[in-house]
């Protein structure tokens, strides 16, 4: 799995998981932080680039910053 920490607003976590788990079997989303709003997106690695499109896409509509690990 390749992994990848997202910030974004607190609002917005259940949005972005359930666009993501949407595309179903392309990657997993976990709440690490709910407090400051981060979140884990696990990825299957046959789909990184499909869900790269995905998440650009998303941050044109939502401020969401791609971070290093946070622990």
């Amino acid at each position: 799995m390749i992994k990848k920490w997202l910030k974004l607003k607190t609002k917005d976590i259940v949005l972005v998981q359930f666009i993501i788990e949407g595309y179903e079997g392309l990657a997993t989303v976990t709440t690490i932080d709910n407090r400051t709003a981060i979140i884990q997106v696990a990825i299957m690695p046959d789909f990184v680039s499909d869900v790269m499109f995905v998440l650009e896409s998303l941050k044109k509509q939502l401020p969401i910053e791609e971070i290093n690990c946070p622990f």
